[in-house]
């Protein structure tokens, strides 16, 4: 989710596996379905045949999905869709994989596809729980980005944030080794607690030279709500860490 889709939009996907009792428990987005323009309307009526993928409990073949082999990238919560087709516009050697449970936001990003006749990308509308838990095989994806999720910043609520140790395991299984996850987010607590999860994680190491946060890498658009907010002192953290076992 871009940082500008995210001012408007801020819910999340759940984190990707159903296995443990804290992600069956706690759902770290709030469904708030919000109106159709007649523009999404007409995306989802006419394009969800090209760019989307209907769930079911059944694992995916990518290379049959994409008709070739390619590296993948997945997003969770990818909002409006706008920075998730740029960054699929911009690398057309990659495959881009979203998952989204808005539905104006799905449809968005349809509309935005088709304009920018962006060919490398396929959508999910649903739970990232269940998507990632049986429809992703191990081991099948080069990267996975969290962008802006619900910084959920009352601390009553911190447990609901989705960057949490049960999902990082969950996520890692998906991950190729070398594999890479890319958060970011504009709230600096809840870029602490990503810092301190991931440095607990297995199975990761953190690609930040000084071992806290990255500038934010060329592929990942700046958006205009994040360039407003640069200019009045507000700060964005991104984080990347390889998966390496």
């Amino acid at each position: 989710m871009s940082t500008e889709d995210n001012n408007a939009q801020r819910e999340q996907n759940a984190s990707p596996s159903t296995e443990t009792p804290y992600l069956r428990r706690i759902r770290s987005f709030v469904l708030r379905e919000g109106r159709l323009t007649k523009g999404q309307q007409h995306a989802l009526d006419n394009y969800w045949s090209e760019y989307g993928i209907d769930y079911q409990p059944s694992l995916l073949d990518l290379d049959q999905v994409f008709a070739r082999s390619a590296p993948r990238v997945l997003e969770i919560g990818f909002g409006m869709g706008k920075s998730l087709v740029a960054m699929a516009q911009a690398a057309t050697d990659h495959d881009f994989i979203g998952i989204e449970v808005h539905r104006p936001g799905v449809g968005a990003c349809l509309s935005e596809a088709v304009t920018q006749q962006v060919k490398n990308l396929k959508v999910f509308e649903h739970d990232a729980v269940e998507v990632l838990a049986h429809m992703i095989p191990e081991q099948s994806l080069d990267t996975v980005q969290l962008f802006f999720p619900d910084p959920w910043h009352k601390k009553r609520h911190h447990k609901r944030r989705i960057v949490q140790a049960e999902f990082v395991q969950a996520l890692r299984s998906k991950l190729k080794i070398g594999g890479v996850f890319h958060m970011a987010t504009d709230w600096e607590n809840y870029a602490e607690h990503m810092l301190e999860v991931m440095q607990h994680a297995e199975g990761f190491t953190n690609l930040s030279a000084s071992n806290n946060y990255v500038e934010r890498p060329e592929h990942r658009p700046l958006t205009k709500f994040e360039q407003r907010g640069q200019k009045l002192g507000h700060g964005v953290w991104d984080l990347m860490f390889k998966r390496i076992s």
